[in-house]
């Protein structure tokens, strides 16, 4: 049995899909189970709520074989250690009561870079939280999304992509598909053992001028970058129900990838995945744009 957290997600979407067509056994963690496809509905089990209640990941891991654990940021959390270490331990104590075998962990790249990056130092220190319970262990290391663009599909269609990073600073960028793939090989091995980080660079590098570069030949119009600036993000996340740590952590993780916590990992063909941007592009931006 594979239980599933965020399986609306974008990774967890993907992730179920892949499981169910391999025909594995899996049991979902979901507020909302009318968001998942009736197609899912019918082949998985379900267990109704948050995986931050620890009543809920009791009845979810009695029985598991392997926890796939994504936690999504909570907006309004008091800090970014509260929203992904505090809300983790009912499912680090569920893991250990359950003698869950089996865990694989979203997280993020430059782990012991010494770097404050708000979001991703909070998803380090969660991965010790589960590392802590003495499962077998793989903490998935990720890099910006390419499926993270599609929040900027209004501003494409009027010829613009912005970001606070500098246009020409390059940086690993992967897409959510290949992280579910890669997730599905741990869950379906069962003979992995050991705590490791799996680093995972995405296709290749890219800065903000390479991915307005690239939307241009792919949508056949001219799509230029426009430097944001991070206090008036910050202040825009406020205006919309973000807590002030919450939106300040978000701006240092944005610092954090200028200051290189991204590209501390040497490129290999074991950490490199398949779906370039142009791919992504072609197959998922130019389809939103368009449509």
């Amino acid at each position: 049995m594979i239980v599933i957290t965020a399986p609306a997600g974008q990774i967890g979407s993907k992730l179920v899909q892949e499981l169910l067509r391999r025909e594995e056994p899996v049991r979902l963690i979901a507020r909302d189970a009318g968001k998942l496809p009736a197609s899912v509905r019918e082949r998985a089990e379900i267990v109704t709520g948050s995986h931050r209640d620890r009543d809920v990941v009791e009845r979810a891991l009695d029985g598991a074989d392997a926890l796939f654990w994504l936690m999504p940021s909570d907006a309004t959390a008091a800090s970014p250690y509260e929203a992904y270490v505090t809300a983790s331990i009912p499912g680090a104590d569920a893991v250990v009561r359950h003698a869950v075998p089996r865990v694989v962990i979203v997280s993020a790249l430059g782990r012991g870079s010494r770097v404050y990056a708000g979001h991703v130092s909070a998803s380090h220190a969660m991965e010790d939280l589960f590392r802590s319970t003495g499962a077998h262990v793989r903490a998935l290391a990720l890099p910006a999304f390419m499926d993270n663009i599609l929040r900027q599909v209004p501003a494409i269609r009027n010829g613009v992509i912005s970001g606070t990073l500098p246009a020409g600073f390059a940086m690993p960028w992967v897409a959510t598909k290949d992280i579910a793939a890669i997730a599905a090989r741990y869950l379906t091995d069962r003979t992995w053992t050991g705590q490791d980080t799996v680093d995972v660079l995405g296709a290749e590098d890219l800065s903000y001028d390479d991915i307005a570069t690239i939307l241009t030949g792919v949508l056949g119009k001219a799509i230029r970058f426009q430097p944001g600036d991070r206090d008036a993000d910050r202040r825009f996340l406020v205006s919309r129900g973000f807590s002030e740590a919450m939106a300040r952590s978000v701006m240092d993780m944005d610092l954090a990838c200028e200051r290189g916590i991204n590209n501390g990992t040497p490129r290999t063909a074991a950490n490199t995945t398949p779906t370039t941007f142009r791919e992504f592009a072609e197959e998922t931006i130019k389809p939103a744009v368009t449509g």
